[in-house]
């Protein structure tokens, strides 16, 4: 969930197979009240809360957060990890996640007003940030070559840069234009000294060949592809990847 739309995915994990999904897109960005009005009103349509769950996962999309490398956190002191790039309130809830495996942990703000309402609704639950969420994704897929990943959502985009299944960046932004998505991904390469002739990039979520974001990433990058990536066994191939998040998936 964030504050530019919602998706939830209902899985079946004896068979693997995705038995329930939806998404819906804000035509304008949102605030936490009304993304939780959205949010219930989107259970009632889908008929949510008359289901049992073995296991429910939130996933929080929003820039309050920060990657810190493990050797560096502290859980003591997590306001000092958001507060240059984060206009904290003095009731914000900090919380922290670990990337398994890669020294890695995120310290970020859910929204809580939603957390306090799913546990009404379903009793506890776990959630985590949307960038453990993707990079676990990405690290399930099985490469050792340096590869920039972008995940393509409604006017926001995630890049990922692996490079022998180590994470190098990670970042998000906000995006208007097909231009602005070209200038944050050639920004990205420049700033890694990433050779546009050689680093693949791989395009996933909201995005196919021949759309104008592949369009103009292909003309100044040519290893451009668009992916679907592999979530254990799930089976993904025959569902419509514009409208389910696959993050949900990898975890």
């Amino acid at each position: 969930m964030s504050l530019n739309g919602l998706s939830f995915c209902v899985l079946d994990t004896i068979s693997n197979s995705v038995i329930q999904f939806n998404k819906i897109e804000f035509k304008a960005k949102s605030t936490p009240y009304l993304l939780l009005k959205e949010l219930k009103g989107l259970l009632q349509k889908e008929k949510l809360l008359k289901q049992e769950y073995e296991e429910v996962t939130v996933i929080h999309r929003n820039n309050l957060y920060a990657l810190v490398p493990k050797p560096l956190f502290d859980k003591n002191e997590l306001p000092n990890y958001l507060k240059f790039n984060t206009k904290l309130l003095a009731n914000d809830q900090i919380v922290y996640d670990e990337l398994p495996n890669q020294e890695m942990v995120c310290v970020y703000v859910p929204f809580t007003n939603v957390n306090n309402y799913l546990l009404e609704c379903f009793g506890e639950f776990e959630f985590k940030h949307n960038s453990i969420a993707m990079l676990q994704a990405l690290f399930h897929q099985k490469s050792n070559k340096t590869i920039c990943y972008v995940h393509v959502a409604n006017k926001f985009m995630e890049i990922a840069v692996l490079e022998e299944r180590k994470l190098m960046l990670y970042n998000q932004f906000d995006y208007k234009s097909k231009e602005d998505f070209l200038y944050y991904v050639l920004f990205t390469y420049e700033q890694l000294g990433l050779h546009v002739e050689e680093i693949k990039l791989k395009l996933f979520g909201t995005v196919e060949e021949g759309d104008p974001i592949y369009d103009i990433s292909y003309q100044y990058l040519k290893k451009v592809s668009v992916f679907v990536p592999k979530f254990g066994n799930y089976n993904v191939e025959d569902l419509d990847n514009s409208t389910i998040d696959l993050t949900l998936l990898g975890n």
